[in-house]
């Protein structure tokens, strides 16, 4: 089978990630799949597969998963720690027909307990480094059956216990029934949980299939995305029927990712924007880890132009790209737009691209108030295509009530150019009075402070905008260098320095701006009440 052919049964048919390691196979069994680190649930596999390799394991777990009880439209919640089998797993149990619920290792306890809840007993596929973790829960009462990836644990079935188990059939699922549930990053409260279909996953891939198509050869792939993310979903099946070899990423330090990228040598890095900005630093590495690489992907998320300027320019291949895509997990790709080596430090950050070709994500930005929406008046992003999300599960009410009709409103403020591109601002919630757009601050005081790991403009205590940062090393600010740098901002407050580790942030390493906010708020009383005693 040839993966264009397997590309058009998908646009037919939808994206069953449970059949996706056969289909995989049936392009190219001898496609490479290297991953930085063992499967928890089958650390004999390696590190080192193929994906006729791949097939077979997620075959042999999803024969497990039925002989633990597992049958289809059963709803599969998978929280284990970070490890590239959260997706096997979730590929297994989707290929019995049931449900797999992907919650990202960072959720506390309570979080897991609500989410649980909300998915109304279902079956638990964890480690006993979780089970630990959520020891204060009453895992009996929340869930059909507690199911554990490797070992033994009291009141749990073994994955483990069940090798050789006789293998079933698949069974696929229907094409706008729940195929996959991810969940949102939680910036605001417990997280919603977002049902993907398989139709809705599949329009999904357009976009970014027609860009690999452009490319001129194969290319080797890095992936650094959360195993959770259903940014990951597309990525792993584009990678696979693309037949190129996929380095599938667990780790994030930068020495250990210089030491990945120098041994694999992709040409195509997709990772998340916080990510390739904790990277940034080993574009001054002398053994050039970035020098293989042609072509940078960063999707959902803005990133900042001195982290895509000094990515590519740490690139030694001619023509470099860097392929930016704004989307979310409600919506999916929605604009994106290429950078270049020679003119991404003069970019403008907040520009996040153009609407995509024929069958791709449709945008507007509608008015706040009544007036056209510009650059110092922005209007609501909302965004309208087949590849919606189908619904909240277990919160129809509070998906029908965001929903236009069949536009999305995404929560973030921008305006297009003449010339038709997409800026965005900031998310409606974040919104300072007297201040455009804190993203926009952030972009520019990055560029002129390279000591600076991390920016971020928050509400104060009385509504005020107060840059919170973070230094490389955590080294002291110079506060000289600082006021320098936002002469052009006098509505900001004075600098708050904060360690790096302590910046609140989500599965996908976004600041909690929220969080951070009410950090500062608690931090004034707590100094208050140290006053008055």
């Amino acid at each position: 089978m040839q993966g264009s052919v397997a590309y058009r049964s998908i646009q037919k048919r939808g994206l069953h990630i449970g059949l996706l390691p056969a289909m995989a196979a049936a392009v190219n069994g001898t496609t490479p799949l290297t991953l930085d680190h063992d499967l928890d649930v089958l650390p004999e596999a390696g590190r080192n597969l193929t994906a006729a390799q791949l097939a077979d394991i997620v075959d042999d777990l999803a024969a497990r998963l039925w002989a633990a009880g597992v049958r289809p439209d059963a709803h599969v919640v998978i929280h284990k720690k970070a490890n590239a089998d959260v997706w096997v797993l979730a590929c297994a149990a989707s290929r019995i027909g049931a449900v797999p619920v992907l919650l990202s290792p960072s959720l506390d306890a309570l979080t897991v307990g609500a989410l649980l809840q909300r998915v109304d007993r279902p079956n638990l596929l964890t480690d006993e480094h979780k089970l630990d973790a959520l020891a204060e829960l009453p895992l009996a009462e929340l869930t059909r059956e507690v199911i554990v990836v490797h070992g033994e644990r009291t009141g749990a079935v073994s994955l483990s216990a069940l090798a050789g188990a006789p293998r079933v059939k698949p069974v696929v699922r229907p094409i706008d029934e729940a195929a996959v549930i991810t969940h949102t990053s939680g910036t605001t409260g417990v997280p919603k949980l977002v049902v993907h279909t398989p139709r809705t996953q599949g329009i999904r891939l357009k976009p970014q299939w027609r860009l690999l198509s452009l490319m001129r050869q194969r290319e080797n792939v890095a992936i650094a995305i959360p195993f959770v993310h259903s940014r990951n979903v597309a990525a792993m099946a584009l990678a696979l029927l693309k037949e190129m070899p996929v380095l599938l990423m667990n780790e994030s330090d930068p020495g250990t990712v210089a030491e990945l990228l120098l041994e694999n040598r992709p040409g195509l890095i997709e990772a998340l924007p916080n990510s390739l900005m904790a990277w940034e630093g080993l574009a001054e590495d002398p053994r050039r880890p970035f020098a293989s690489v042609k072509y940078f992907s960063s999707t959902f998320d803005a990133i900042h132009p001195r982290t895509m300027s000094r990515l590519l320019k740490s690139s030694d291949r001619p023509g470099a790209l860097f392929f930016q895509i704004y989307g979310q997990s409600e919506v999916g790709p929605a604009v994106g737009r290429a950078y270049f080596r020679h003119s991404a430090h003069k970019a403008n950050g907040r520009c996040v691209g153009w609407q995509m070709p024929l069958g791709s994500a449709k945008v507007r930005v509608v008015s706040r108030d009544g007036t056209r929406p510009t650059e110092r008046n922005p209007g609501r992003i909302q965004v309208s295509w087949p590849g919606l999300a189908k619904t909240y599960f277990g919160e129809q009410d509070r998906y029908d009530s965001n929903r236009e009709g069949d536009w999305w409103p995404t929560g973030d403020v921008g305006y297009f150019t003449r010339f038709g591109c997409l800026h965005m601002l900031d998310r409606e919630v974040d919104m300072i009075p007297g201040v455009r757009s804190s993203l926009e601050v952030e972009d520019l005081v990055l560029d002129r402070m390279p000591e600076l790991s991390e920016l971020v403009v928050v509400h104060g205590p009385d509504a005020e905008a107060v840059p919170v940062l973070c230094t490389h090393g955590d080294r002291p600010l110079d506060l000289a260098r600082w006021r320098t740098a936002v002469a052009d901002f006098p509505q900001l407050a004075d600098p708050v320095q904060i360690p790096e580790a302590e910046l609140p942030r989500t599965g996908t390493l976004k600041v909690q701006r929220l969080a951070l906010a009410d950090r500062l708020k608690d931090r004034r009383e707590t100094s208050r009440e140290d006053g008055r005693t």
